[in-house]
């Protein structure tokens, strides 16, 4: 994927899992939500890995260890081992393995999977600001994270100590709706000290290199549901993508995207994934794909025809894209939205 502006999604001939040697995937709102296998996933990933994808699971999400995500994904009917799992813990240790001492305390402010990271890296993780670290981490420690964890970082951070972030999502899907990410935490103690920290996870270089250096890819997909980290992700990486709306990412959201979160296809779910893409051609002044065609009009976006909804979607992202530029769309795309239900 080129890093100009995108006007329009992409279209393949190919399925894409046999476009593609690795599917990187994101987790949370992509494979499962609340635990819970998202529809079509389970038997999507099947058939692509039978095909012959291989699978590896990208998250944020530092809590948990890659042997329990890798358990968790299996109890759902994904069989996954814990080397197919690359998590924003393991990328931000690699990253402060390379800037202190081997063997150095790093004060942990989040759960299990930090901890276990840290220990891969050869650090010794703490429980203290007066432990004498040599860095702060701070990750997703879950909805029981207790306030005063924050304190011990702020404590330890306003003394210098350099604080490293695994990411800044601010929110993450959960069974019940959306609920606050890392990033929220992490803004507590930025407003605390007024530091800033060094972020590894997506859609930054530290987590893409982690997950190239684990998976050994040589032509991956990005698969998932954010745009401002999965997507932005892979166009920082210079690598295709594929947003799936089973997450967090709505109609007005994608329409709305700037450059960097344009992804390279679009689809509802999973089954995106074994599936060629359509391709999007210009007709007239608009955009048509499949059954519709969509145009930008003085102060919205219209839609005409009828077929399957994302090929509408898909023809009313090259109108808006088209519209804004190297910007983002400020068309009011709400009544060809409705028109497909989105």
């Amino acid at each position: 994927m080129s890093h100009g502006v995108r006007t329009r999604p992409e279209g393949s001939g190919q399925p894409l899992s046999e476009a593609y040697d690795t599917a990187l995937l994101d987790l949370d709102g992509v494979v499962y939500a609340g635990g819970n296998a998202i529809v079509h996933a389970v038997d999507s990933l099947a058939h692509a890995r039978a095909g012959g994808m291989h699978l590896a699971y990208v998250t944020n999400n530092a809590l948990r260890t890659p042997d329990v995500v890798a358990e968790h994904l299996t109890e759902l009917g994904i069989p996954t081992g814990a080397a197919d799992v690359i998590t924003s813990a393991q990328a931000v240790a690699r990253l402060i393995s390379e800037q202190v001492p081997a063997g150095a305390r790093v004060l942990v402010i989040g759960g299990e999977g930090l901890r276990v990271a840290l220990r891969e890296r050869g650090l010794t993780p703490v429980e203290s600001a007066d432990d004498d670290p040599a860095a702060v981490v701070q990750g997703y420690g879950g909805p029981d994270l207790p306030w005063g964890r924050f304190a011990e970082a702020s404590y330890a951070v306003a003394r210098g100590v350099p604080w490293f972030a695994s990411n800044t999502d601010l929110t993450i899907p959960s069974g019940r709706g959306i609920a606050p990410g890392n990033g929220a935490a992490v803004e507590v103690v930025r407003i605390a000290t007024g530091a800033e920290p060094q972020v590894a996870g997506k859609p930054l270089p530290p987590m893409h290199r982690e997950t190239i250096l684990r998976t050994g890819a040589r032509r991956p997909l990005v698969v998932g549901d954010r745009l401002d980290t999965d997507i932005e992700g892979a166009f920082n990486g210079g690598v295709d993508s594929l947003l799936v709306l089973t997450g967090v990412t709505d109609g007005p959201q994608l329409l709305a995207a700037p450059p960097h979160h344009r992804p390279t296809y679009v689809d509802a779910d999973l089954r995106g994934l074994l599936t060629g893409q359509p391709e999007i051609t210009r007709e007239g002044d608009g955009f048509r794909c499949g059954g519709w065609t969509a145009t930008a009009g003085p102060d919205r976006l219209e839609l005409e025809g009828d077929g399957e909804t994302f090929d509408g979607l898909r023809a009313l992202c090259a109108a808006a894209w088209t519209a804004a530029g190297d910007g983002s769309c400020e068309l009011d795309g709400g009544k060809a939205l409705a028109r497909l239900g989105l």
